[in-house]
């Protein structure tokens, strides 16, 4: 009797009970969100006014984070890797010390002149704070469900994307798989976590995608997609932009992973080599226009999206030399992410592209954004999400031709290299 109420509870009552402790995850993580995302931008705008105060010490904010890993990080210093194997069951526990250190670390980073993301950030913390909660819950299935969530959680209260968010946790840790069992609470720590951070301040990145093409080309997306029917040679001209993305996106993946590989061999002390590629980052911020390269991208992304539509600030090598230095910053052994700057190295190419294929430089720059995204992570719905929430639900059609071209064309990399196989 006792084993089938067991099972009874265990059936109607587990999902529900889990779903209630996501949404007080989402709010607890979208809380943190807000004070990170803010400490964050309020870093890089310290240091686009005063670079020459910042970068210079890159190199010895770089050997203070090793030490700091090294003292008090233990599993730590493993980032998304150590999130990757508690995901996949293949470890179980996550440190709570590596939320303060990655936290203080980014954005030392970024204070300093680095060139990285933030996600990566906002994926560990989220998915640390769930894992710590579901360890004292006597929930089957408990620690994948929350993980999941935690790692959603992050990602939209950073971002304020929502249904990217779930996607995105959803897809990332295993290639070819949704994990719907975990669909539910992904998505109330989701929304929970997007709004909480929302309403302590953290504003979301948006732009009207087709109130700029009405403004400046007298059109939208849906008006060129489908004007007296399907619009094959803007498809095949959007499939063009998805192929270059996915190769942009995927060699971005495979640069890094060689990278990472080739400095670690290098300089095989940590402390050595973030030391030593720290100077010398410093200096080639400092070089190319002082900073114009350091921090999120965000920089170039407003500059590709500008209000006239034609994006004129932006250089034919603004996301090559983002490409490269963001690669050299991660390889340092500097913290982040790798997901606001591949949304500026793809807003960045696809203004350079759009001329090629006769395509407005704000559609080819938001495909660019989302498609480029979805290709180095090898995800498919959540950058077909980001570009909707992001960009206007209007062009739907067109980021899944850009996304899915992406995908197919991005040569099996991931920067998530750790991530479990099922289907390819």
């Amino acid at each position: 009797m006792q084993a089938k109420v067991r099972e009874f509870f265990k059936k109607w009552f587990s999902l529900p009970a889990l779903t209630g402790i996501a949404i007080l995850l989402g709010a607890f993580v979208g809380a943190l969100m807000a004070l990170f995302g803010r400490v964050l931008l309020a870093a890089g705008d310290l240091r686009s006014t005063y670079p020459l105060y910042f970068i210079p010490a890159l190199a010895l904010v770089g050997a203070g984070i090793v030490f700091a890993y090294r003292k008090w990080g233990k599993d730590s210093s493993r980032g998304m890797s150590l999130v990757f194997a508690v995901g996949q069951g293949k470890e179980s526990k996550i440190p709570l010390q590596l939320i303060p250190l990655v936290m203080i670390g980014t954005w030392a980073t970024h204070l300093f002149g680095g060139s990285a993301g933030r996600e990566g950030v906002a994926v560990q913390i989220g998915g640390t704070v769930g894992n710590f909660i579901s360890r004292k819950l006597p929930i089957e299935g408990a620690s994948h469900i929350l993980l999941v969530a935690g790692m959603a959680a992050g990602f939209s209260g950073l971002f304020q994307i929502p249904f990217a968010a779930t996607a995105f946790a959803l897809e990332v840790l295993v290639i070819g798989y949704l994990d719907f069992k975990s669909l539910l609470p992904t998505a109330a720590a989701a929304f929970t976590a997007c709004k909480v951070s929302n309403l302590l301040g953290l504003e979301k990145f948006s732009v009207d995608l087709n109130e700029l093409l009405q403004t400046h080309f007298g059109t939208s997306v849906n008006a060129m997609l489908f004007h007296d029917g399907l619009d094959i040679s803007l498809i095949l001209k959007i499939a063009g932009l998805g192929i270059l993305f996915g190769i942009v996106g995927g060699c971005f993946a495979k640069v890094l992973q060689l990278s990472k590989d080739f400095f670690a061999k290098k300089f095989p002390d940590s402390m050595r080599r973030i030391l030593m590629m720290g100077i010398v980052l410093s200096a080639l911020f400092l070089l190319l226009w002082q900073g114009r390269y350091s921090g999120l991208g965000t920089n170039l992304i407003d500059i590709a999206f500008a209000e006239n539509g034609v994006a004129s600030g932006i250089q034919n090598y603004d996301w090559i030399l983002k490409f490269l230095l963001t690669i050299l910053t991660l390889s340092a052994g500097f913290l982040g992410g790798e997901v606001t700057p591949l949304f500026s190295i793809g807003s960045t190419f696809g203004v350079v592209a759009a001329a090629a294929f006769g395509i407005p430089i704000p559609l080819a720059a938001s495909l660019g954004y989302a498609a480029v995204f979805g290709s180095a992570t090898k995800t498919l719905l959540a950058p077909i999400l980001i570009g909707c929430e992001v960009f206007g639900f209007d062009a739907l059609p067109a980021f899944f031709i850009a996304c899915v071209m992406a995908r197919v064309c991005n040569g099996g990399q991931s920067v998530y290299n750790q991530r479990k196989i099922i289907l390819n």
